[in-house]
């Protein structure tokens, strides 16, 4: 049966080929070739060039698995399934409708079927649409990719274990191309025995690898396959070549005719393996007899010759080319389709074997001893490189142009290479990668691991010694070939310089091939010595001695590995080199800020960049910070989605990364990833609107708990990596491989305290555990009880880290948010059977695309990370982890970043609410002093913000404090108007008596009089109302503040009172206190300095109840009182002077003499009453006016300050750099002084000044116009309120108290003016409205004009009430704020709200020495820096008050005031406060009566810092 079944399969493929024939014969015409061609690529949607890069990104197409799609995706579904090693990518059939043919009804009978009518007539044409051959894909994919994307295609199809296109021609123009270059990555391994039987392990680059050949060809058409028959003898199990059984082929096949393909057989070592060395197996596809170039250019090569016909026809021209084959020395194999013999031997190395009705697995054996006997027989060896000398046939390598010289390029590098020891080059030529790297990192090292003891001055000479070591980097001469590569990269155009790239990666790789094949041989065979020595237990002499040359064949296999990677570097180190000296080198002959660009494109291109080197195991932060500083510039800001992965070594990581995105990671044996690498995969146009990034970039890591090159890995080693990969991720797969519960132990155990690191440090990556190499991935129980254990092993390893990192967390869950059902994926195993002939295992390709989409679940719902934003990750992340504590090390550059822009933000958002508020709060404030207010609710602030502003609320909490300290000052307000009545009564009492008396005066003299008569008389008068009011109202005093503080001083007692944070304290709140007084309202009393002992004696008393260890004398309070009092006496008697000049009797009503004469010459002359009352008005609005210009310009003025002045733009850390450089341009030590003991002070006056001096420079060009547009303004709104007024009692037939009732509540908001202002003025009579109104029409602008002329820069803050000023107003916005001081160097804490949740935290601190802070028992001031003294472990101080020492890192444990900071270690370079020390080293040494010497001696590097340096280092750090 076996043989028949055969013998049928025969039979039937005979007669499809003949119908072929027939056909061909019919249609082949090079018209009909072209059109079914051109039909073919219309059908499959193919124009133009494809290009590698538009296949390699992700698109949603990519992230669906499919078996069948519809023709026009068939493309991309082979070309998705290609990249992923998924070798049933050849399978993928198009969408096919079912046709039927017309029936009656879907209802009939079935009884009415009739079998011969509707199945045996012949099939309907129309409804046969041939479907796409699978080869046609491959082969359209083919001619239509770009060098790199054939390249990337053919080394894909290798991986597959698929036949490769070696001859192609064009489908076209019919021309044969050999595709050399789409070869030159590819290598290929084999085992094979030596005459003494030793296992031999071969590895080439398959272009150079001389084997035998066997070609296989056709005459005619025949029935049997030959390319199946081929599989057969390659691997029985693959098809290797297409055939016409395989899944998706079809009768048509437009693209394969001529193209010769090429395969490998690769033995393992084994007695199993079908041929003892490695065997090339060419096909040429179609009748030989068509073909005469290819067949001509294989028969010549091959070792063998196999022929495949149907008999020998003497008159067919094809059997000349036989016969001289038969006739040649070669051996032949000639297999007949119609014959039924087994094989037999015509004469030497010719054999016949027949097919036909024979068991295919014999006729196979048979072929396959007829083969090795050829082979054993035969001396000739093919090399596919050699394919290029034939003439006639079109090497993509020669004729592309940009291909052509990138080769050039490359092969001019490598000459410079020739006869160089592999293990010196490095050495030769990378000098700046090597012993000085070594050495600056291991520096780096330790200066961020200090010794114990280790002082400023010991940190200085590290940071000389390793600047030293770069300015011997920079003095390095660049070797001719790294100047060569520089060259090269940037004088060509784009696709001429990755084609130098590709060349050089692939001629690096072949000159290394063989010498680290040898070095690995030779590992591996001292490496089982040095394991069978350990078995016996015992350390002996030859263990050492084995160990040893272990060790040195590490160091000889470090030197060896040579590649782009290590070009790279070393123009990185040339570049960290120049950056450090701050010029070009002299041999480089561009500028050095351009070598970033170039790495930038490199990875826009696809190639991954180094970003941990291995060897050195050290990030170089200055390097890749410049290269993505140029991605940004490249691409802008963008969206990255990061992806990290972990496992040990050897476990599949860069194969499996490589798999899903068609990444370039070194997989080969022997080149296994070393540090970290970085490559991007380009997100579709379509996939970022979906997703929330555009790029993802991968980062593969070097394998954990593996043996180093030095033979020296540590745990410590793969902390650092897994915390570094771990933290700069969205999402890290951990790569586990195999089920060893020990191998997974120790991983896990690394990995989960990565993740707590994390948990610590307030970042949230995630994480999917991939478990690879599975045996049975479908048994869902084993599955089950996998995530079981592995769950259980997480929360073990949890509890054990957490322990170590001092944690509290009981389970995985508590440490990072992990779902055990979705996030552990089971790969099956890589290989499906064993290598080398095994082809990837299609279950790990879908699992491959399982994992891609569970990363796209994780991304879609992640925060990816902007490229200038990864910068600053990379480098917080390594600062950390150069530090031995990485948790307390940690600075999050972003959320610094991120809190400065909010604090900026909070600014903005601050002023616009204050500023709002600020209008409210006049109009209030108006209609409370008209007492048309009489309580202030929450509801009239918020009904009048959302009238006054369209203010989005941004913050809740900011919006309520400001409401309600606006309510408390208004409130107070109300309250101190009711204090107030009695005195304005008084004044309003006097002001009219005075006005009555002197109309009567009036009345009674007549208007004949001379001038001076008048006069006199008035001044009699005057001088008698005076003294009236004199004797009724005694005047208001002027004040001595410090004489009522000391007679308050007199019975203080002693009492405890910590020294610096309690006064500092004291003094805030007394401001505050002084400020509620409103002195130039209610005006000054004794009390005011009562309530400010009062406060203070109160803080005592508290005190009292607490253990402190300062006893303070009375004289120390009295002191303090009156420093405070010292403080505050200039603005206290300022407002003492205002509340004089506006309540004192005589005062106030000298002023108003003018005035009242005036209105007495009206009465004089017989002016109406109307006439006179509207000139009373005008002079009563006269003060009124004054005061709401002054108002409203100051707060005009206030919002153009905070706009326009540079110092007062910005929030609180702007205006502290600018306080910063003002001392440092002044050099005033007592300003410093100042600055450092008592900032809040400081910044007031800073402010004060600024404010003044914009004012006076400002007057002219924006003070004064504001003020006379503001008055004018004012004037239109009286007028108006006038002439509406006089319109209101025209319509109601009102009198004069109507009139005034109506023209003050139209006021009330602009102005503080009322009808009780105008009580007891007798104007019943004045009921000529209109002539009132023309009276304040003439009267008004003589007023704004008197108004008008008092304006000047001396006059406009002091006439202005303190709380209204300019630069108090931003006082309160900038100074409303933490103000809390470092306890070590009194830095200030930048947190812009006070009272604020968290620690205290400053951009960068100072000497601690500028506190005073000296060593113990000694005299000497302390040069530390709190930053670089809490990176010391062995450090320590004593807090205040206190005789137990603290170690430094442990400062927190020193009681609540250091408990509130948080200092982390920085040994940045701090310029400005550095040059401070130098700059006043004599003064600060007499101001603490100590001296900088012994431990706390300057380092000699500070003391070249200049002044311009300090200044422009500000920019840096605020």
């Amino acid at each position: 049966p076996e043989a028949y079944s055969f013998h049928f399969w025969c039979e039937k493929a005979f007669i499809f080929e003949m119908d072929e024939k027939d056909s061909k014969e019919y249609t082949r015409s090079e018209q009909e070739i072209n059109e079914n061609i051109q039909h073919l690529f219309n059908k499959l949607h193919l124009e133009g060039k494809m290009r590698a890069a538009d296949v390699l990104q992700l698109t949603a197409h990519s992230l669906k698995s499919h078996k069948s799609c519809p023709v026009e995706e068939l493309i991309q579904t082979f070309i998705q399934k290609l990249l992923m090693m998924d070798y049933k990518a050849r399978n993928i059939k198009a969408n096919q409708l079912i046709h039927t043919k017309d029936t009656k009804d879907s209802h009939e009978f079935q009884a009415d079927a009739d079998i011969f009518r509707e199945m045996g007539g012949p099939g309907d044409a129309d409804n046969t649409s041939d479907p796409v051959h699978p080869m046609d894909v491959q082969m359209a994919v083919f001619h239509c990719a770009d060098g790199f994307l054939k390249q990337l295609m053919v080394t894909k199809l290798s991986q597959c274990q698929y036949a490769l296109p070696l001859l192609v021609p064009d489908p076209f123009t019919q021309q044969t191309e050999f595709p050399l270059l789409t070869f030159r990555q590819i290598s290929k391994s084999w085992k094979m025995r030596n005459k003494n039987n030793e296992i031999i392990s071969q590895t080439q680059p398959i272009y150079k690898a001389q084997t035998p050949m066997v070609f296989f060809f056709r005459f005619g058409s025949v029935s049997s396959s030959k390319s199946q028959l081929m599989n057969s003898l390659i691997n029985e199990r693959h098809n290797t070549f297409f055939h016409r059984n395989c899944p998706g082929s079809s009768r048509t096949r437009v693209l394969m005719d001529g193209v010769v393909e090429i395969a490998w057989f690769c033995p393992s070592g084994k007695d199993t393996d079908k041929f003892t060395d490695c065997v090339a197996f060419c096909n040429l596809h179609g009748d030989a007899g068509d073909h005469e170039k290819q067949l001509q250019i294989l028969t010549e090569m091959a070792s063998v010759n196999v022929v495949l016909l149907l008999g020998l026809q003497k008159n067919d021209r094809s059997m000349m080319k036989l016969d001289e084959l038969y006739k040649g020395s070669k051996p032949l194999i000639c297999t007949f389709i119609e014959d039924v013999s087994s094989l037999s031997k015509t004469r030497n190395g010719k054999y016949k074997i027949g097919l036909k009705c024979r068991n295919q697995s014999d006729v196979s054996e048979e072929l396959r001893r007829a083969i090795n006997d050829c082979l054993s027989e035969s001396y000739s060896t093919f090399r596919l490189e050699d394919v290029s000398k034939h003439s006639d046939i079109r090497v993509d390598e020669e004729d592309d142009d940009d291909c052509r010289r990138g080769r050039e390029a490359a092969q001019q590098m490598m000459c410079l290479l020739e006869k160089k020891d592999l293990t010196e080059i490095k050495d030769s030529f990378l000098p700046h990668q090597g012993k000085l790297w070594h050495q600056w990192s291991q520096k780096n090292k330790e200066l961020h691991r200090p010794r114990a003891y280790e002082t400023e001055e010991d940190i200085s000479r590290k940071q000389k010694e390793m600047t030293k070591i770069r300015e011997q980097q920079y003095e390095s001469d660049i070797s001719e070939f790294i100047k060569l590569f520089i060259k090269e990269v940037n004088s060509h155009n784009e696709c001429e310089k990755m084609f130098f790239l590709k060349w050089l990666r692939i001629l690096l790789d072949e000159y290394v091939s063989a010498d680290l094949s040898a070095l690995h041989h030779k590992y591996n065979e001292k490496w089982s010595t040095v394991s069978k020595l350990k078995e016996n237990n015992k350390i002996s002499d030859q263990l050492k001695g084995a160990q040893n040359e272990l060790e040195r064949i590490s160091k000889e296999l470090q030197a060896a590995t040579f590649g782009v990677e290590h070009i790279m570097r070393e123009i990185g180190q040339i570049y960290e080199s120049c950056s450090s000296v701050k010029k070009n080198k002299k041999d480089l002959q561009f500028p050095f800020s351009s070598l970033p660009s170039f790495a930038a494109e490199m990875m826009i291109s696809g190639f991954p960049l180094e970003l941990m080197d291995g060897d050195a195991a050290h990030v170089p932060v200055i390097w890749i910070s410049a290269v993505l500083d140029q991605l940004v510039q490249k691409l802008g800001d963008q969206r990255v989605f990061v992806l990290s992965v972990l496992g040990t070594q050897s476990s599949g990581k860069s194969t499996m990364l490589n798999a899903m995105f068609g990444l370039q990671f070194a997989v080969s044996a022997g080149r296994c990833t070393r540090g970290a690498f970085m490559q991007l995969v380009r997100v579709s146009d379509e996939m970022k609107t979906q997703m929330n990034f555009d790029f993802i970039l991968v980062v593969d890591t070097e394998g954990l708990r593996s043996l180093e090159l030095a033979g020296k890995s540590t745990r410590d080693h793969d902390n650092e990596l897994a915390t570094f990969v771990v933290g700069l991720a969205n999402l890290t797969l951990i790569n586990i491989f195999g089920e060893s519960p020990s191998e997974m132990q120790d991983i896990l155990q690394i990995v989960v305290q990565a993740f707590l690191r994390m948990k610590k440090v307030r970042l949230n990556p995630s994480c999917v555990f991939v478990h690879q190499n599975v045996s049975d991935v479908t048994a869902g129980e084993k599955n089950m009880e996998g995530r079981r254990r592995l769950q259980k092993t997480l929360d073990e390893m949890t509890k054990l880290a957490a322990e170590e990192e001092d944690y509290d967390a009981g389970c995985f869950s508590d440490v990072i948010l992990f779902d055990v059902q979705n996030d552990v994926k089971y790969f099956a195993q890589l290989w499906e059977g064993s290598p080398p002939m095994a082809p990837p295992n299609p279950k790990y390709c879908e699992n491959i695309q399982e994992l891609k989409g569970i990363i796209m679940s994780h991304a879609s719902n992640s925060h990816a990370i902007r490229l200038k934003d990864l910068k600053d990750r990379i480098k917080d992340f390594w600062e950390a982890l150069l530090n031995e504590q990485f948790v307390f090390s940690f600075k999050n550059s972003l959320e610094i970043s991120a809190y400065r822009k909010l604090e900026t933000e909070y600014s903005k958002w601050t002023w616009s609410l204050r500023s709002a508020l600020l209008k409210i709060e006049y109009k209030l404030h108006n209609k409370i002093e008209n007492e048309t207010s009489h309580k202030i609710e929450d509801t009239d602030l918020q009904r009048e913000l959302k009238k006054t502003t369209s203010f989005e609320l941004k913050i809740k909490e900011l919006q309520e404090n400001i409401l309600r300290e606006t309510k408390r000052k208004l409130n107070k307000i109300l309250q101190q108007r009711d204090l107030k009545k009695e005195i304005d009564a008084k004044r309003t009492h006097n002001e009219n008596s005075i006005y009555e008396k002197s109309k009567e005066l009036a009345l009674q003299l007549n208007k004949a009089n001379d001038e001076k008569t008048l006069n006199k008389e008035f001044d009699l008068f005057w001088v008698k109302s005076v003294n009236k009011i004199i004797s009724d109202s005694p005047p208001i005093k002027d004040i001595d503040i410090l004489r009522d503080v000391k007679h308050l001083l007199r019975d203080i007692y002693e009492g405890h009172l910590p020294v610096k944070a309690c006064i500092t304290d004291v003094v805030q709140q007394t401001d505050r206190l002084i400020q509620s007084f409103n002195i130039s309202k209610m005006g000054y009393s004794i009390s005011c300095i009562q309530q400010l002992t009062d406060y203070i004696k109160k803080r005592v008393t508290e005190h009292q109840k607490e253990q402190v260890k300062y006893v303070f004398k009375k004289q120390f309070f009295m002191h303090l009182v009156l420093s405070i009092c010292k403080r505050a006496n200039k603005m206290i008697t300022d407002q003492h002077r205002m509340f004089r000049e506006a309540n004192d009797p005589v005062m106030y009503v000298e002023k108003k003499r003018e005035e009242y004469y005036s209105i007495f010459q009206k009465h004089l002359h017989g002016a109406t009453s109307s006439a006179i009352f509207g000139k009373i008005i005008c002079q009563k609005l006269k003060e009124s006016i004054e005061q709401s210009v002054y108002k409203k310009t100051a707060r005009d003025m206030t919002g153009e300050i905070r706009s326009n002045c540079e110092s007062l733009n910005g929030n609180r850390s702007k205006l502290e750099k600018y306080i910063l450089k003002t001392l440092a341009e002044k050099e005033d030590f007592v300003d410093y002084m100042n600055y450092i003991n008592n900032p809040r002070d400081h910044f007031k006056s800073f402010i004060r000044d600024e404010v003044s001096r914009y004012i006076t420079d400002k007057f002219s060009v924006s003070v004064l116009p504001k003020m006379k547009e503001n008055i004018k303004l004012l004037q239109q709104k009286i007028m108006k309120a006038a002439h509406e007024s006089t319109e209101h009692v025209q319509v109601n037939s009102g009198n004069v108290d109507l009139w005034l009732k109506k023209f003050t509540q139209q006021l009330s908001d602009e102005l503080i003016f009322s009808e009780k202002v105008l009580r007891g003025v007798k104007a019943r009579s004045a009921d000529k409205f209109n002539l009132l109104e023309d009276v304040i029409r003439e009267e008004l602008p003589l007023i704004m004009s008197v108004i008008t002329r008092r304006f000047n820069t001396n006059t406009f803050l002091v006439n202005l009430d303190y709380k209204f000023r300019p630069d108090e107003l931003l006082i309160d916005n900038f100074c409303q704020c933490c103000w809390v001081q470092c306890p070590f160097c009194k830095a200030i804490c930048t947190n812009t709200i006070e009272n604020h949740h968290g620690d205290h935290s400053v951009p960068f601190h100072r000497s601690i020495g500028l506190n005073g802070i000296h060593y113990l028992k000694t005299s000497n001031l302390s040069a530390h820096i709190c930053t670089s003294a809490v990176a010391n472990n062995n450090l320590y101080f004593y807090p205040i008050g206190s005789d137990d020492k603290v170690s430094w890192r442990e400062y927190r444990k020193a009681g609540e005031v250091y408990a509130a900071w948080s200092i982390t270690p920085d040994l940045s370079e701090l310029p400005y406060w550095k040059w401070f020390v130098c700059r006043f080293q004599t003064i600060l040494e007499k101001y603490h009566s100590k001296t900088f010497d012994g431990s706390g001696k300057i380092p000699g590097e500070w003391k070249n810092y200049s002044k311009k340096e300090a200044i422009e280092s500000l920019d840096q750090y605020i």
